[in-house]
């Protein structure tokens, strides 16, 4: 099924600090000529004819048999036929007191040859050459290619920012909770998961459960980073009890609904939004590994779709168990491989985290059920390796 409710962000320009490991939305094209001046590679002296060499003040246009020194990246001047590297030349003075440049001892036969150790102007690239074509995902050696050719910001594919909204009064954000109390599982993971799926995350606002507080939230116009958050990503309340606002509170943002729940267990109650300035809300359960699996499975080909990214992949793999059927809801069991077979974890609860921390990555079992070596769909977890294709056939999202 292809993710269709939503299309790549426009390109954005970013400081070439920023711009390592972004996609290049637009060719990089010489502004002049690359080097932009002729130059010394070497130390040492520009020449001009044979010697001995008089020695001139540095940079003035050279004279046949004249000589100036020179430091590498220096500029030649006019009238230069070659460089003599500093190893190469000994200076002494001539009868008349006037210093002379001469051929050491460490000089090369034939040196300097015409044209030695200079850097032509233009010989790495020419004014208008592209130099780094667009969709180039770019490293380091961009990025330093980039500032030599007089950029100082790249124009790339914008990554969708993202804003967390984590709800609810009984959560605490540190040591031991509670009777009525829980543990926050999704301030300190949320960031990580949500920019390993494509996303930048934002800024990360904690509410309690009044519709109040959704609606504040919901509807705020902040501007974090130079830029509205383009997907705004909830925790909990996407139940159907009266203490759960999130359908309502889209409906009075003039919001409408593209996903009121999936046939999946866990992560059943999630659902996806839309308002009407166009930033998509993902509401996700209370649940932590309800959560995530609503997140991977709706968050997840949002964010690739909005940053011009492949949608996730899907492949099949060997169930190393019999799995009962189960009504008519898709089960999401995070496996382990277990000699070549995927093995239901232990511990994978709606509420558990034990079993998806030790997880290889997350079968897609039919209501039907499966039985011991067939083929079921998997996908893989954002921070494990990508499930290699093992079966004729395997799929990708969109497909």
């Amino acid at each position: 099924m292809a993710f269709e409710c939503a299309g790549p962000l426009g390109p954005e320009r970013v400081p070439l600090a920023e711009a390592s490991g972004r996609t290049l939305a637009a060719d990089v094209v010489a502004l002049q000529e690359l080097p932009h001046y002729a130059s010394s590679a070497m130390d040492g002296w520009t020449v001009s004819g044979e010697g001995p060499w008089t020695l001139t003040e540095p940079g003035r246009p050279l004279r046949n048999g004249e000589a100036s020194p020179v430091v590498t990246g220096g500029v030649i001047p006019p009238g230069t036929q070659s460089v003599l590297r500093v190893e190469s030349g000994r200076l002494t003075t001539s009868p008349a007191g006037r210093a002379l440049l001469m051929l050491g001892d460490g000089a090369s036969p034939g040196e300097p040859r015409p044209g030695q150790h200079i850097r032509k102007s233009g010989e790495e690239a020419a004014a208008g050459e592209v130099l780094i074509p667009a969709g180039t995902a770019l490293n380091p050696a961009h990025i330093a290619l980039a500032a030599v050719s007089g950029f100082d910001q790249l124009v790339v594919r914008r990554k969708p920012l993202v804003k967390m909204l984590v709800t609810g009064s009984e959560v605490v954000t540190a040591s031991i909770p509670e009777p009525g109390q829980v543990r926050d599982a999704f301030g300190p993971q949320l960031r990580t998961v949500i920019q390993m799926l494509g996303g930048v995350p934002g800024p990360l606002v904690r509410i309690g459960d009044s519709y109040e507080e959704w609606l504040t939230a919901l509807g705020a116009s902040e501007a974090p980073m130079g830029q509205w958050p383009d997907v705004v990503v909830t925790t909990g309340g996407t139940g159907r009890s009266g203490a759960d606002h999130f359908r309502n509170a889209v409906a009075a943002l003039g919001g409408r609904l593209l996903i009121d729940g999936i046939a999946m267990r866990p992560g059943h109650p999630a659902a996806l939004g839309k308002l009407p300035n166009g930033r998509f809300v993902v509401g996700l359960p209370g649940n932590p590994l309800a959560a995530l699996m609503a997140l991977f499975t709706i968050g997840g080909p949002l964010l690739a779709a909005l940053g011009h990214q492949p949608l996730p992949g899907v492949s099949r793999v060997l169930c190393g168990t019999t799995i009962d059927a189960h009504r008519a809801s898709t089960r999401l069991l995070p496996f382990r491989w277990v000699n070549g077979l995927a093995v239901p974890a232990d511990f994978t609860g709606p509420g558990m985290m034990r079993g998806l921390a030790s997880a290889d990555g997350v079968m897609a079992v039919p209501s039907r059920g499966a039985q011991l070596g067939e083929p079921v769909p998997a996908f893989s977890l954002p921070w494990c390796p990508p499930l290699q294709p093992r079966l004729p056939g395997d799929l990708v999202w969109g497909d």
